[in-house]
């Protein structure tokens, strides 16, 4: 069965967590992805002793090139690459790429089908384009911070590193539009997608309750609604944890109150409709709060699947990593590592009827498909990448294997 993106070949110049899933997302629709690292590796490979498990988890189903884009040789190498790509992704600093001379409007000529995508934490112009970007600024800059924690608290941090994965599936997406539109115009086109502008539309709870009443909203709610808009909505304890619960419509919360065994409050005026008890957020935490006190997280998840009531118990890390709904939709894969063994990496979650996924391997090493890459698609010879890798504008299997 062909897959998606068969016969698309990328180009893959990502780094850490942004473009490498982008282009996770590529090659797990088909599309041949050659990760193309410096000698030593990409920054997320020093992160760890030997190959940490978060490169791992990026980049599998792609082959791996090592090549020195700084060295003149390594540059014209990358460009004869260009010729026969799609797509390229990269997510270096802005200015970076055209301080190498490989930026778009020099690619593009080469290749006006191209695919040039570009993920950037404030995109390639405006006030703060300059400024350097990581997940944690990006959170900091766009609001993301301002919502988390609690009103008499520090502003927190989300744990993930989301607008990193934002900022990548944004990017994947892009490039699926570009590669859709060529396919009429028979043209390339820069695809760009900032970090930064990915957040904003998350904010749509905070940012309502902040228009609709005049600015005069507190930013972090802790686990409460962010716009205090909902009620009961928020983290309650159990006898061994935690558990969310949320109530958007009348009827969950009807369903709510007879499991708690409140009848009596049916009818209280002061409940009524979600408006009612959002205007007594506190009152109705508490109600929730004495329910859940004396009762263990999965009797009460029990009782809420019968009722129809959203909610889910919290789960800790090691819980969700050997999570036995994502096994079965084959979300953690096990796969064998040449040098780690077996590992666990993510599968995707983008699923489609007639192009599903099958096979999953491992991360490249470094360099480790340089040579088959180099011979297939430019036609090198042995001895050409002898004298390459004599000059340190390569790195291969071959030269890894005789360093050991």
């Amino acid at each position: 069965m062909k897959k998606a993106l068969e016969g698309t070949i990328v180009l893959d110049l990502g780094q850490i967590y942004n473009g490498p899933y982008c282009s996770l997302m590529l090659a797990y629709q088909g599309a041949k992805v050659i990760k193309i690292e410096p000698l030593n590796g990409e920054n997320l490979r020093v992160r760890r002793k030997g190959d940490c498990h978060e490169l791992l988890m990026l980049n599998s189903n792609k082959l791996g090139v090592s090549l020195d884009l700084k060295s003149e040789e390594g540059k014209e190498i990358f460009l004869e690459l260009v010729k026969s790509a799609d797509v390229v992704v990269e997510n270096f600093s802005l200015g970076a790429m055209e301080r190498l001379g490989l930026g778009y409007d020099v690619l593009s000529k080469i290749n006006p089908r191209l695919i040039y995508a570009s993920g950037k934490g404030y995109g390639l112009e405006g006030p703060y384009a300059n400024r350097p970007a990581m997940d944690l600024t990006i959170q900091a800059m766009g609001g993301v911070m301002a919502t988390t924690g609690f009103a008499d608290k520090p502003p927190v941090k989300a744990g993930p590193a989301l607008c990193d994965f934002l900022g990548g599936i944004h990017l994947f997406g892009g490039i699926a539009t570009a590669l859709y539109q060529r396919e009429k115009t028979g043209k390339g086109q820069l695809v760009e997608v900032s970090m930064h502008d990915t957040i904003y539309p998350t904010l749509a709870s905070a940012l309502g309750a902040y228009y609709s009443q005049g600015g005069k909203v507190s930013q972090r709610t802790g686990n409460q609604h962010s716009g205090m808009a909902t009620a009961p909505y928020n983290v309650y304890p159990t006898e061994d944890g935690y558990i969310a619960i949320l109530c958007v419509a009348d009827r969950q919360w009807k369903s709510l109150l007879k499991v708690m065994g409140k009848e009596e409050l049916l009818n209280d005026e002061c409940f009524q409709t979600n408006v009612d008890r959002s205007a007594n957020t506190y009152i109705v935490d508490e109600i929730v709060t004495n329910w859940t006190s004396n009762r263990k997280k999965l009797d009460i998840a029990d009782m809420l699947i019968k009722a129809n009531v959203p909610h889910a118990p919290v789960q800790s890390i090691a819980e969700v990593a050997d999570d036995p709904h994502l096994k079965y939709r084959k979300m953690i894969r096990e796969i064998e590592h040449p040098k780690e063994g077996k590992i666990k990496v993510p599968g995707s979650p983008i699923r489609l009827s007639d192009s599903p996924l099958t096979e999953v391997f491992a991360a490249p090493m470094i360099g480790e498909h340089t040579d088959e890459v180099l011979q297939d698609l430019l036609g090198l010879t042995e001895e050409k990448l002898e004298e390459l890798r004599d000059k340190k504008v390569i790195r291969s299997k071959e030269k890894m294997t005789q360093e050991k």
